[in-house]
């Protein structure tokens, strides 16, 4: 089999090249994931034609490799490889492209709701709902608890299919698609400006992550140089939506283990967070404050001693809140060894973020890729390998260690100049792949000569988490689900789009 790098040799060039491919070769890649020489990056389609962007493990090379599939049919990557089965699902819904020999062929974002089928297809056509069947379960003394979508507190709906022998979960299925929005319809047309926009709400808590994967994807297709001290602004406030996610998830967890005092104590720190980043940049979540070519907004001078400040005043308070973490038996003993991940399993999928990393998968974005200003900064990335709920907090705490000495030297290195250069529009692609707090977010695009968005594609990183969490339940009590599902802290909006 040729390397990835033969294979886009002769593509469209960019650190994301891009070759059409023949069946085989497509056929090829599905049994190369699966064997894990390659990771599954996104998979993704449009009116004739699907994609995959891979990853190859051993060399790092990067590229998208894209089938015809104008008879409106594709040969499955998910009969080799499970990681892109829903992906698939989510193509034949939007698109109405066939994946042939697909294992699994249920809708998977259409719930019946949209008055049409396949919407962004070339034959979109009226359609009535149809009944969802959940996979059958066997078995003596089995049966069945149905949660969602709607759910106690005010978070976003899924619907979970619990099956269990008395309070073991042997089964969980989940069912998605509630929050779809149309993004990659909306999308497409859109003039920079407002795909940007709409870019940074595909999920709302990693507004800044988004944005910055979108800018990065039309800066590639561009050739546009971002101004440094832009890259470092960048920097900064991914590094405050990472710390206020993950201070804010580590006392939600508590929470679901009955220690509502972590939850407050956390909740104070990420109020802390969110306020600085409103000082620095004139919004609490930092929404549209990255745009193609740099950023919208340059940081106040007062707010850079007020981080500062900030820094000092949460690298004085956390430990102690950690302390208690780690001295209260009764949490720990809801948190050690509940809700297990395999380290195949994460490999497999290609597992991002606090996911991964608390299963031995080391992937970071900021370290792999070596993108400004990541490259010129001091950090580590702390991997741990038992892969509970315990490791998947232990890795937010780490991280947030590592985010608040960013910080620190993103401010004292932060240098003068421009904060946005002009994005000169032409027809062309580009890709990229950010950090977010959860892990890493995919970003392509096609771009029209004036400027505005032929094609997008957005993947999250719960897109290869969300089906983690089936395995990760299974064998647990029921009580426990909620605190393995906060550990996740999956996105249904960034997942659903």
């Amino acid at each position: 089999m040729a390397t990835l790098a033969d294979i886009i040799a002769d593509g469209i060039e960019g650190q994301w090249p891009r070759a059409v491919v023949s069946p085989d070769v497509w056929e090829s890649a599905g049994r190369q994931i699966a064997e894990g020489t390659w990771t599954l990056v996104a998979h993704w389609g449009e009116p004739g034609m699907v994609h995959v962007a891979i990853r190859e493990r051993g060399t790092g090379t990067t590229g998208i490799l894209s089938l015809n599939a104008a008879g409106g049919r594709f040969p499955s990557l998910g009969r080799h490889a499970l990681p892109a089965r829903r992906l698939e699902r989510t193509i034949r819904d939007l698109f109405g492209l066939e994946p042939e020999g697909a294992p699994d062929l249920r809708p998977w974002l259409d719930h019946g709701r949209w008055g049409l089928s396949h919407p962004l297809g070339v034959h979109a056509a009226a359609a009535e709902p149809e009944p969802y069947r959940f996979l059958p379960v066997e078995g003596e003394g089995l049966h069945q608890i149905p949660v969602g979508p709607v759910h106690a507190g005010i978070i976003e709906p899924g619907h979970f299919r619990f099956t269990a022998s008395g309070e073991t979960i042997v089964r969980l299925e989940e069912r998605l698609g509630y929050v779809h929005k149309g993004i990659e319809g909306l999308l497409t047309g859109a003039p920079l400006d407002r795909a940007a926009k709409l870019a940074g709400r595909a999920s709302g808590d990693s507004t800044v992550a988004y944005a910055t994967a979108f800018a990065q994807a039309v800066e590639a297709a561009c050739g546009v140089e971002v101004p440094s001290r832009a890259v470092y602004l960048r920097a900064v406030m991914l590094e405050l939506e990472r710390i206020a996610n993950h201070v804010g998830d580590i006392g939600a967890i508590c929470n679901d283990a009955a220690f509502g005092l972590m939850h407050a104590h956390c909740a104070v720190l990420r109020e802390r967070v969110l306020r600085a980043a409103a000082l620095a940049f004139g919004h609490r979540l930092m929404m549209d404050r990255v745009v193609p070519g740099g950023v919208a907004v340059d940081i106040d001078p007062k707010a850079k001693d007020h981080i500062s400040k900030l820094l000092a005043q949460i690298a004085r308070q956390f430990p102690a809140l950690i302390v208690i973490y780690e001295d209260t038996a009764s949490l720990q003993d809801r948190t050690v060894r509940t809700g297990m991940v395999r380290h195949d399993l994460v490999a497999r999928f290609g597992a991002g973020g606090f996911v991964g990393r608390a299963s031995g998968r080391t992937f970071d974005t900021r370290k792999v890729l070596r993108c400004p200003p990541y490259d010129m900064l001091d950090f580590e990335v702390t991997v741990l390998e038992r892969g509970d709920v315990d490791a998947r907090i232990r890795i937010r705490i780490r991280e947030i260690e590592q985010s608040l000495s960013l910080l620190g030297q993103l401010i004292a290195q932060l240098p003068y100049g421009d904060i946005r250069a002009d994005v000169a529009p032409r027809a062309a692609e580009g890709a990229a792949l950010v950090e977010g707090f959860r892990g890493d977010i995919f970003a392509w695009l096609r771009m029209n000569e004036d400027g505005s968005v032929a094609r997008c594609h957005l993947r999250d990183p719960s897109c290869f988490q969300w089906p983690l969490l089936e395995a990760a339940i299974d064998g647990n009590i029921v009580a426990d689900f909620p605190l393995c599902n906060k550990s996740f802290n999956c996105s249904y909006a960034g997942h659903d789009l």
